[in-house]
């Protein structure tokens, strides 16, 4: 099935003049057409531009000219990347009907790789938890009554459904990580700064990471080696050298030092993630690495403290906007923007001290090894009707392996290890490493996923 195939398998058989862009781009198209009235990932599809660009690419490539991996790949962003001209809507009843007036660097920089964008897919309201009316969540492939995650939801369910060979999506609590491991794909979370914020739609300047998912850890490297890298427009973006994050590699895993808190990565979690994160450990093992006991910092109170550096940010980001607009605002994001007016400022300088301290905490557990291996939730995705509003403790369990590492910064991968037995849903593992290490993930990731086939399993659909 060509939509399931990977960015490198539709890559080679470009360059090879096996397949046009044209030819894969009119088959993905088709594809949207025929899946996306059920799943619903896609906010826009931009038909007659994706099918100019590929014509275009085709040209190129004929006389010669090859941008990469990326030449002539479909693929979808999160309607939160300004695109000049395309609408973005942030899935904001405010916002219905505005259009960007300038590109984000990471959408320019994805064409310039050679990438043809076919469309813009949802996102929940603001980039936070809930999907507001009239937008609706988009579903879950692998079972249409369930989760399908947060605000990265139809970059997740587009990459899951073969509805785009990769997805832009974004992070700040969880966003790339919680739907990826709904959905039963690959996501990238890089270090804060590794890829440039301009033009993003900003929920939590100091929480948001900009990333990739993609059905194959390979696939998410080659994505993030075309959109990393300093941004002048961004200053806060980073300089460090841009590795070959999606160059293929031995499985060979010798040296590799992976730590493992058991008491925090199996306590309170589903058997089947229990299983299949001691499973994946074989692996691992079988592949050469060794896994190093660890203790990882007590992370409840900075869970608890993300709130109020989200909620702060926030309530900075959207300002008058806010004022002008607050009776359409759903009330999730509403009390989110409440709980930042409401913080004093020395309430919020404690907050940010304790941050500090945590995230010296865990680069200090992390210099030690090469990554950390935990679940990316503690469960299967739960029935959608049970999470369109969260309580504090349903937040509190799908945010124990994400937040932390929004709070600290560092860079994650997110993958599947396994399925449950009687519905079949995936489960996910989460691979955490140092500030900058994503070439590294990338590579562990693969190396499993070179010797299992959770990743190449798909919906039927």
């Amino acid at each position: 099935m060509l939509h399931y195939d990977s960015i490198e398998t539709v890559s080679r058989r470009i360059v090879r003049r096996e397949l046009s862009s044209a030819e894969l781009t009119a088959s993905l198209l088709a594809r949207i057409d025929a899946v996306d009235p059920v799943l619903g990932a896609y906010a826009h599809v931009d038909a007659e531009a994706a099918r100019a660009t590929a014509a275009r690419l085709d040209e190129e490539l004929a006389a010669g000219e090859w941008r990469g991996p990326l030449h002539g790949v479909p693929i979808a962003v999160k309607d939160i990347y300004a695109d000049a001209g395309q609408p973005l809507e942030v899935g904001m009843p405010s916002r219905i009907g505005a259009v960007a007036a300038e590109t984000a660097t990471v959408v320019r920089r994805l064409r310039e790789a050679g990438a043809v964008i076919v469309g813009r897919v949802h996102t929940t309201e603001g980039v936070y938890g809930e999907h507001t009316a009239p937008f609706v969540a988009p579903r879950n492939p692998w079972g249409l009554d369930r989760w399908v995650g947060v605000s990265s939801s139809g970059s997740a369910s587009a990459a899951a459904g073969g509805l785009a060979f990769a997805t832009l999506g974004s992070d700040t609590g969880g966003s790339i990580r919680m739907p990826s491991a709904a959905n039963g794909v690959t996501g990238l979370k890089p270090t804060w700064g590794r890829c440039s914020r301009y033009g993003v739609f900003e929920l939590a300047a100091t929480l948001d990471h900009v990333g990739p998912i993609a059905r194959s850890a390979r696939d998410t490297g080659i994505m993030l080696e075309a959109i990393a890298g300093y941004d002048p427009l961004d200053p806060t973006s980073l300089s460090a050298p841009v590795d070959a994050y999606g160059a293929r590699s031995s499985g060979d895993l010798s040296g590799m030092r992976i730590g493992f808190d058991a008491d925090w990565a199996l306590g309170d979690v589903s058997e089947t993630v229990r299983v299949s994160l001691l499973r994946a450990m074989d692996v691992f093992e079988g592949l050469g690495a060794e896994f190093v006991p660890v203790r990882f910092p007590d992370p409840e109170q900075i869970n608890e403290d993300w709130f109020v550096v989200c909620g702060v940010q926030t309530a900075a980001a959207h300002g008058a906007w806010f004022d002008r607009h607050e009776p359409s605002y759903g009330s999730a994001l509403h009390e989110l923007i409440s709980i930042g007016r409401g913080t004093s400022g020395i309430g919020y300088q404690e907050v940010l001290q304790r941050r500090e301290t945590f995230k010296g905490r865990v680069a200090r557990l992390l210099s030690g090894v090469d990554a950390l291996l935990i679940p990316g939730l503690p469960y299967e995705a739960p029935p959608a009707a049970d999470t369109v509003r969260m309580g504090a403790q349903q937040l509190a369990e799908v945010h124990r392996y994400t937040v932390p590492f929004t709070m600290s910064q560092v860079p994650t991968i997110t993958f599947p290890i396994g399925f449950t037995e009687r519905e079949g849903l995936p489960v996910a593992g989460q691979l955490v490493g140092a500030g900058c290490t994503e070439a590294r993930l990338v590579r562990l990731a693969a190396a499993f996923q070179g010797a299992t086939d959770h990743h190449a399993r798909h919906p039927e659909l």
